[in-house]
């Protein structure tokens, strides 16, 4: 029986600079949650919800994420599964959420959808779930969003497709005219599940991946899908990985 592919693109690649002193001889996505760190963690769930192909981006402190991957999948505890992990290397040039995608095409070229992850979020989703029904989808992309308090949002009008986004603070829209009176706005979960094919006429260059939604919107469908996971937290700062450390502890 042929195995079946999934595919999740690690986003790995950020200063860090949010955790202050904590990053400043090793990559956002090493710094440790109760003593494992950020990328570990993420890894270990997605081999648990059968994700069997990982690309992870890299470039600031680079060579020590590439020296993690290599070390954590030939290592006894995860050699043993069946699981490509591959680097998306980019530290001659960070290239932003966007181009991260559009450099990392070719890794995903048997790929049928890519599900891309933030490596400082945290949660207990249903990642496989989703993935699956995706792929049965016509969609070209899944947005997972929250109804939660933040200061940028997403638009979607009222058939759940993406328009742009949206800052409370400043009332700054960057979609098509106005903001729509009837619209919805939510708030991003750093998870997303794209189409390969839908990227591949894009300039490979630095840019933000809701640039990209948005052009690949007026065409295709590029939607929202509510999660209401039992935890998540956006481990950006010092003061939330200490919050997530606590909660998680007092869940054992």
């Amino acid at each position: 029986m042929k195995q079946v592919r999934r595919t999740a693109f690690i986003l790995a690649a950020g200063l860090g600079t949010r955790l202050k002193e904590l990053t400043a001889n090793k990559p956002k996505a090493l710094v440790s949650i109760n003593n494992m760190p950020l990328l570990e963690v993420l890894i270990e769930e997605l081999i648990k919800q059968d994700f069997n192909h990982i690309v992870v981006n890299v470039h600031h402190f680079g060579e020590q994420i590439i020296d993690f991957v290599g070390d954590f999948s030939t290592s006894l505890r995860f050699g043993r599964y069946d699981v490509k992990i591959e680097i998306s290397d980019e530290r001659p040039l960070l290239m932003d959420t966007g181009g991260a995608i559009l450099q990392a095409l070719p890794y995903f070229a048997q790929s049928e959808a890519v599900l891309v992850h933030n490596v400082d979020v945290l949660t207990n989703i249903d990642l496989k779930g989703f993935y699956d029904d995706f792929c049965k989808s016509d969609d070209a992309a899944w947005l997972l969003t929250q109804e939660r308090n933040s200061k940028r949002k997403l638009v979607f009008d009222y058939n759940d497709n993406f328009l742009g986004r949206f800052n409370n603070e400043t009332n700054d829209y960057d979609g098509k005219g106005a903001l729509p009176n009837n619209c919805k706005l939510l708030s991003f979960s750093g998870i997303h599940l794209f189409k390969p094919q839908y990227f591949k006429n894009f300039e490979v260059k630095p840019c933000y991946v809701f640039g990209l939604y948005q052009k690949i919107a007026e065409n295709q469908r590029v939607t929202s899908k509510l999660i209401h996971p039992e935890y998540w937290f956006d481990l950006g700062t010092q003061e939330q990985l200490k919050n997530a450390e606590q909660w998680l502890s007092s869940k054992r």
